[in-house]
């Protein structure tokens, strides 16, 4: 729960955020659209995609998105960093980035960690905690069969579910991501967050004192438009 929050947590973050989501999405198209700019014949050009109109942005951005990305149009190439670190407390941080500007985004990380109490450390200091998984986080309604759900993403290849209180996680190895993510879209589900990303083996539980530093660290790195994802392994809500 801790990891990513309330349904409405996570959706008033968004919503909070949302200029700035089109700004990452924006990247994660145009890093996609490298691979071919039909998302007929790209599977993760049509997930970014499809994540991108979850989020409402217009049109007109996605295409001029796809053509940076096929270099119809001029534009940055983005190279993807991950940083990792600790926050306040001992907890954990992962931070996946896209970059035109590696030293400018290094520098600004490293200052976000300086500042708010963590520290950011070498390349493997802390992803020995966390395995990467497809994730696809979809809210708990009555319209939705638990069954139903779990034998359709079992189907398209995916690993296990977990049912919270107010939503469904499913997870799968990241070689299927794309298959479990067409499958659920097909069958009609919607997610409040799908992605390929670090989920944590083990969790920290910080002091009370702590959390209201490690919430601005994320709010900060979240902020922050180079920052694709920042995942930790706090046992604590994050976004509440």
């Amino acid at each position: 729960m801790g990891r990513h929050g309330t349904i409405a947590g996570r959706k008033a973050a968004q919503d909070s955020k949302r200029a700035a989501m089109f700004t990452k999405y924006a990247k994660a198209i145009t890093v996609a659209a490298k691979d071919g700019g039909d998302p007929d014949y790209n599977a993760g050009l049509r997930v970014a995609i499809e994540k991108a109109k979850a989020i409402s942005m217009p049109n007109d951005n996605i295409q001029r998105a796809i053509k940076k990305g096929t270099g119809e149009l001029g534009g940055a190439s983005y190279e993807e960093l991950t940083f990792e670190g600790y926050g306040p407390g001992g907890v954990a941080f992962i931070v996946n980035c896209l970059t035109d500007n590696t030293n400018r985004t290094t520098s600004s990380v490293r200052s976000s960690f300086d500042k708010h109490g963590g520290n950011l450390g070498t390349p493997g200091c802390v992803s020995y905690m966390f395995s990467r998984k497809g994730v696809f986080i979809i809210e708990k309604t009555d319209a939705i069969d638990e069954d139903a759900l779990l034998e359709t993403a079992l189907e398209a290849g995916a690993d296990d579910m977990v049912t919270e209180d107010d939503s469904f996680t499913v997870y799968s190895d990241p070689s299927v991501y794309t298959d479990v993510y067409k499958a659920l879209t097909d069958a009609g589900y919607e997610f409040v967050e799908s992605d390929v990303e670090f989920v944590p083996s083990m969790e920290s539980t910080p002091k009370d004192e702590d959390i209201a530093k490690l919430k601005k660290l994320v709010d900060v790195l979240e902020d922050n438009e180079d920052v694709q994802k920042v995942q930790t392994n706090c046992g604590v809500d994050l976004y509440a």
